[in-house]
């Protein structure tokens, strides 16, 4: 099968339900991956900004690869809709605390596991309990499915900045992670990796910069303070945006990856976006001339992406169409996650 889908996208995204339908819309890779691919797959911390389409994805794949497995979605589930849009779409759930070992023992065994569980925002203050979510947790899962294969989320941010004119960290480039979520979430990637050496888990480690969808993302954040007049410090001259649907579909791929020590890869969109230019961009679009405070640094929080693409093919959804969608729906007064990236954070406090 080809590494993409022919499918065409439409000119503007009209509402959320629209939004998730393309958000879980699988890549002709994925369907083959998922036909090769055995046995059922469980996702820990599927109620995130990530996980409910992801897993949704992996459900709609299964059925158009004639495979049939069970798609479970773990999470404490606090919002009441989340766990009845999992289920509507065949996707199972279960309502847990991943931190209690009790709870932990009694999740359903599975061949297949996307880790998704995370600590960012909020976790200047509650730095005990973002270690414990970013790290501690890792190292509980790893040994919980010891004897499955993993696919555990991790962030570009273990790279720590980088110099802009070299293009963004690859994979082998060294790791400075600056401030106790980063730092935690390198903590995560070791745990992951020790338990894969111990227990010979084949395991994949994914440093995601950044996905991006109507509600969220470096890309929302850019265009709402644009079109609401904000200033924008550009400081974090430049950074990553890949459309979230993508991400999804490079993240499940990686179950064909698995390794022992783990196989890292970055998933990223092909460019490395100037920061002034998104916002010039949508300026344009929106009418609005953005408002700057600051200059650019020469480093940025930003990673090189090459890999996936070579093996999963480039993004379905290019910038550009990702941005025209962006800046219709903040005009339109669109849903919003209500959670701003601090993108322009740069000593890793969050």
């Amino acid at each position: 099968m080809s590494p993409t889908t022919a499918d065409t996208y439409p000119e503007r995204i009209e509402n959320v339900d629209q939004l998730e339908e393309l958000l879980s819309r699988p890549t002709d890779y994925l369907i083959d991956v998922l036909h090769r691919v055995s046995g059922d797959i469980i996702v820990l911390g599927v109620a995130g900004k990530m996980g409910i389409t992801l897993a949704r994805m992996a459900k709609r794949a299964s059925d158009a690869a004639g495979t049939k497995r069970r798609i479970i979605g773990v999470a404490r589930f606090s919002k009441p809709d989340q766990q009845p849009a999992l289920e509507m779409h065949g996707v199972e759930t279960v309502r847990a605390d991943l931190l209690d070992q009790k709870q932990l023992d009694k999740l359903p065994d599975a061949p297949n596991v996307i880790y998704m569980p995370a600590m960012k925002f909020g976790s200047t203050g509650q730095e005990a309990l973002t270690w414990a979510m970013n790290t501690y947790l890792a190292g509980m899962c790893a040994q919980r499915y010891a004897k499955s294969k993993i696919v555990a989320f991790s962030t570009g941010n273990v790279y720590g900045l980088n110099p802009i004119v070299l293009g963004g960290a690859l994979e082998a480039s060294e790791l400075d992670p600056r401030g106790d979520y980063a730092q935690s979430c390198l903590g995560r990637e070791r745990m992951f990796e020790h338990f894969s050496r111990v227990n010979l888990t084949p395991t994949a480690l994914i440093r995601l910069n950044y996905a991006t969808e109507m509600r969220y993302g470096v890309l929302v954040d850019v265009a709402q303070k644009v079109y609401g007049g904000e200033e924008i410090d550009p400081s974090m001259g430049a950074f990553n945006a890949i459309w979230q649907g993508d991400a999804n579909a490079m993240s499940l791929a990686c179950l064909a990856h698995v390794a022992s020590p783990p196989f890292v890869i970055n998933v990223a969109g092909p460019e490395l976006l100037s920061l002034r230019r998104a916002a010039e961009t949508f300026g344009a679009i929106m009418n609005k001339p953005p408002k700057f405070r600051g200059v650019e640094a020469p480093d940025a929080l930003i990673s090189n992406g090459q890999l996936g693409h070579r093996l999963f093919g480039y993004p379905r959804v290019p910038i550009q169409q990702l941005m025209s969608w962006i800046a219709q729906w903040v005009m339109s007064g669109g849903a919003s996650l209500g959670k701003p990236t601090h993108f322009e954070a740069r000593d890793g406090k969050y």
